[in-house]
């Protein structure tokens, strides 16, 4: 649990704000050196604040730029860059701890409860998702421009990876793509043992041997009586 980094006191579970002196806490990039840059302040506006990011610079890899509202410490990442982040933050995790996914994904995350909020970049309404397998973040994502992460849910998606969130999340992709793979080989099957179109006697089957349309798809007693008097009639 962490504690308040004005007063000392415990942070409530999910949240970054302390009920005691009311002050947020930079829990999110605790511990990961960042760097303020001398670009232009960015263009994009805070969802939940509507006052201007600020870029920073994780130096992740090198340069590397995202968003961050001084006020409510929020974070706004491109497409695929929270993905970067989480895999350079966290690394040699090789276990699934699910007692510890059980309780992560128990502590919801987040000061707002449920609220949809407009993409820092085209205002458009964002998408609430779920991210990966018993994370309890529920994002807000743009398909087009990226995702956005109020505070404090940078570092729960961080001790969900430690966990071994990712390691289940792609164990139950594998699941399910095996899941489809078998319904598809029975549809295969089921649609191969199906008689072919025209009954058992293929397309030629509504045709008596001199041309003439059978009364049936398959040729009975009337059929073959009427083929044999077509025979001797000529």
């Amino acid at each position: 649990m962490a504690n308040c980094a004005n007063c000392s006191a415990p942070l409530p579970d999910g949240s970054i704000r302390c009920n005691y002196c009311g002050s947020r806490n930079d829990i999110d990039l605790k511990g990961v050196h960042y760097y303020t840059t001398h670009e232009l302040e960015s263009e994009r506006t805070c969802p939940r604040c509507g006052i201007g990011l600020r870029t920073i610079d994780l130096k992740v890899n090198g340069t590397f730029l995202i968003e961050r509202c001084d006020e409510c410490l929020g974070l706004f990442f491109d497409p695929n860059e929270l993905e970067a982040v989480l895999e350079a933050t966290v690394t040699n995790v090789f276990a699934i701890d699910r007692s510890r996914l059980d309780s992560i994904n128990s502590t919801k995350s987040g000061d707002y409860g449920i609220s949809y909020i407009k993409c820092p970049v085209c205002r458009n309404l964002m998408n609430r998702v779920n991210f990966g397998t018993k994370s309890g973040v529920i994002v807000d994502r743009c398909r087009e421009h990226g995702v956005w992460l109020d505070g404090g849910e940078l570092r729960h998606l961080c001790e969900w990876m430690k966990a071994g969130g990712k390691l289940l999340q792609q164990e139950r992709f594998v699941q399910q793509k095996q899941i489809e793979e078998r319904e598809q080989e029975r549809e295969k099957r089921r649609i191969a043992a199906q008689p072919p179109p025209g009954g058992v006697y293929g397309d030629d089957s509504g045709f008596d041997l001199f041309g003439g349309p059978l009364r049936h798809s398959d040729p009975d007693l009337f059929d073959i009586v009427t083929s044999a008097i077509r025979f001797f009639m000529k």
